[in-house]
């Protein structure tokens, strides 16, 4: 028989939007540690990024799977020590100015948040200024920016000259994803990776904190 985290994970990469707020209910209920719970959580999530890179899930199943964690997490959150959210460093997240396209950017947050690390979302349209002033605040190792509109990428630079400014570039790494994002435009835009999904941006993150 199942015991209540195995439960918690299968619900998480079975997509299970209704039940996962009362299996994390019932876990902490028996006594079961909440970072046992979220750990348990973390692996369902991997799972889900497994099945999406075999191609058996697509990309409203990841968003699906956001969704099903951040119901969980509501319940599992207030027990779990403010440490051990984020354990793995803090990355700032934002599209960039002049685009608002947010689908992407969203499901890349939950996926870090889910991977242990502690995400600052600074929304769409996010001038470099704000970028700068996140990740001096928060003290962010890293930094993933959003673009879906060919005619915004040059804001991509903007924020790579605004963190050189501050003198903070070399102490972030800067990845960049979205439709039309290029290997060329990591090497002209002077950032350190290119993510091609959700999945994809977890590893170099996880990559770059190591």
């Amino acid at each position: 028989m199942e015991n209540h985290v195995e439960k918690i994970a299968k619900a998480i990469s079975g997509l299970e939007l209704e039940d996962i707020s009362q299996l994390v209910s019932k876990a902490l209920d028996a006594g079961v540690d909440p970072h046992e719970i979220l750990s348990a959580m973390s692996s369902g999530m991997t799972k889900v990024g497994e099945l999406f890179e075999k191609g058996e899930y697509f990309l409203a199943d990841l968003v699906l799977a956001g969704e099903v964690m951040k119901e969980g997490l509501k319940v599992l959150e207030p027990y779990l020590k403010p440490e051990s959210i984020g354990a793995k460093g803090t990355v700032v997240i934002c599209t960039v100015k002049g685009d608002i396209h947010d689908i992407g950017k969203n499901l890349v947050g939950t996926m870090l948040s889910s991977a242990g690390f502690k995400v600052v979302d600074l929304g769409v349209n996010v001038h470099e200024d704000r970028i700068v002033e996140a990740v001096r605040q928060h003290g962010a190792k890293g930094v993933g920016l959003s673009v879906l509109l060919t005619s915004m990428v040059e804001s991509i630079g903007d924020v790579v000259k605004a963190l050189e400014r501050a003198n903070l570039r070399d102490r972030v790494k800067i990845a960049i994803g979205g439709a039309c994002t290029t290997e060329e435009l990591v090497n002209r835009m002077g950032v350190d990776a290119l993510g091609r999904d959700a999945v994809e941006a977890v590893k170099i993150f996880e990559g770059f904190m190591s």
